[in-house]
């Protein structure tokens, strides 16, 4: 099943969790620990308030993005419209988990997720669109691409199986990707410095 298919047929708490793991994965680039998403996650397990963790989670990564420079300025890689499209995500995050509020902001952080792994990848060639590789076509799609691919696919896949037993997985999907993320930020830093 493609990953627009998975979106559609999605709960609340998926659609929530997908939205979410997105963003999580792309930490690196806001500058934020690991724990700054962690009261989000929390609240979807039913053991916080999500508009609390919301508010929370905007105020600690208010502030400077991982690279340092102004995400809007251009810097020739890529990497301040990654920066912009994170902080986009973590804006359009709804206060109140409705279906239809979730479904778009899952929606738009899956599209921004794939977009900011594709400015990111050194050997991305432009192949394969996001929008082709949502709909199951991926044949040229990048490394860095694909993976992000296939973890938004096992995150609604997780939430589908098991509810909200899933969300452990849904979480260490996310973790493993914020650390390939992670590395690819610090390796481009490196190539810079």
């Amino acid at each position: 099943m493609s990953l627009v298919e998975l979106i559609a047929q999605a709960d609340e708490r998926g659609l929530a969790a997908s939205g979410l793991a997105c963003l999580d994965r792309c930490l690196p680039l806001l500058g934020g620990d690991d724990e700054a998403l962690r009261p989000l996650w929390a609240g979807l397990a039913g053991n916080g308030d999500w508009a609390a963790g919301l508010e929370q989670a905007r105020g600690k990564l208010a502030g400077e993005d991982a690279t340092g420079e102004d995400a809007t300025g251009p810097d020739g890689t890529g990497e301040a419209e990654a920066v912009l499209l994170a902080r986009r995500m973590l804006a359009a995050a709804p206060a109140e988990l409705s279906a239809a509020a979730v479904r778009e902001w899952a929606d738009g952080c899956s599209v921004a997720a794939l977009r900011i792994h594709r400015l990111l990848d050194p050997v991305a060639d432009g192949a394969s669109s996001v929008d082709t590789c949502r709909e199951g076509r991926t044949d040229g799609a990048s490394p860095l691409v694909a993976a992000e691919l296939r973890r938004q696919v096992a995150v609604l896949e997780l939430l589908a199986a098991h509810g909200a037993g899933g969300l452990r997985g849904a979480l260490e999907a996310s973790v493993e990707g914020r650390r390939v993320l992670r590395a690819v930020v610090s390796r481009r830093a490196r190539g810079r410095g």
